[in-house]
This record gives structure tokens, C-alpha cells and sequence, in this order.
């Protein structure tokens, strides 16, 4: 079986007139997040073999901060992926399938218009997942679609699986 596990970066400073996108950096409940949900993915079983991760700066922290819970991991760091949509998604994923479990860590709206794309072709193995995933992609939510062969990445061959929101494991 393969696994496209989809992570939006975490929780950033805002961003406003003068603040360059690009180098935007996570605030500390960013960096809590990540971690947060990068150990939720390790107990799941989720753990990615290999990672594309945009360049831009929050998204690398909150691959750094994935790659503190998650070993063995080979990371990519590719500048086609900042704020990218479907089709460079789509692009990136088909060229880097070869990991049993493949993450990429992006922005959104490409990365929420990619799930659905992938849900619409493929389908669902959770209803309740496939609602969440229709509601939104917030920050550090992670959606894990499965492909029964390992054969290569065609969105109708893949099934959500999951979704995973950080604030489902905040303190309370």
C-alpha cells in the first residue's frame, strides 16, 4: 500500500503591509502545533519516508520541526512548491513517488484544493474525515490519503484516510 500524507504549515505571523510572505516565520504555538502533530503521526503509523517541503520559510520550520519526531525521513526542499496549485501538486507528487509514505508540507488554497481533488477522483475510507477535510484545511492540518498497490500516483487510485487538526489535541 501506498500513502500521500498532505501537512499545511503551522500557525504564522500574520501577515500585513511590509511583512515579506515568503519569509514569514511560525509563531511559538506554530512550532508547539507541528510537533504536536508530527508525534500524533509517528502514533498513528503515518511517519513519512520522504518529505517535500516548499521553501518557504514557514513551511521549512514546520518541516524541522516534523523531522524532530520523524526519522529516517529524506527531505526536499522545492521552490515550485510555494503556494503552488493543483497541477504543480499534482506535478511534484508524481515525480517523487517512490516513498511508501510520501509528505508534503505546503500552503494553502493549493494544498486544500489538491485533498479535494484527490477525494473527488478517489473517494473516501472515512466519511467523517472526508466532511472535515470539505470544512477547511487549517494550519498544521494533516489529511492522509492510501493506495491499495504501489503502483504510480494517479489521484483515482487514492482514498482519504484521515485528517488530523491540531487543535483535536490541544490542552484542555
Amino acid at each position: 500500500m501506498k500513502r500521500l500524507l498532505l501537512m499545511r504549515h503551522a500557525k504564522t505571523e500574520p501577515w500585513n503591509e511590509g511583512i515579506d510572505d515568503f519569509n514569514r516565520a511560525l509563531l511559538p504555538r506554530g512550532h508547539e502545533d507541528a510537533r504536536r502533530m508530527a508525534e500524533e503521526i509517528v502514533c498513528l503509523g503515518w511517519s513519512p519516508e520522504r518529505i517535500l517541503v516548499s521553501s518557504a520559510r514557514r513551511a521549512r520550520e514546520t518541516c524541522s520541526e516534523v523531522a524532530r519526531v520523524v526519522t529516517g525521513e529524506r527531505v526536499r526542499v522545492m521552490e515550485a512548491l510555494y503556494l503552488t496549485g493543483v497541477r504543480g501538486l499534482t506535478e511534484a507528487v508524481s515525480q517523487h513517488d517512490g516513498a511508501h509514505t510520501l509528505m508534503v508540507i505546503g500552503h494553502n488554497p493549493g494544498l486544500h484544493d489538491f485533498a479535494l481533488s484527490i477525494l473527488r477522483e478517489g473517494g473516501s475510507l472515512d466519511h467523517g474525515a472526508s466532511l472535515r477535510l470539505h470544512e477547511k484545511f487549517p494550519t498544521s492540518c494533516a489529511a492522509l490519503f492510501e493506495a491499495l498497490d504501489n503502483g504510480p500516483f494517479l489521484p483515482a487510485r487514492f482514498r482519504l484516510a484521515g485528517v488530523l487538526r491540531a487543535k483535536d489535541f490541544a490542552a484542555e
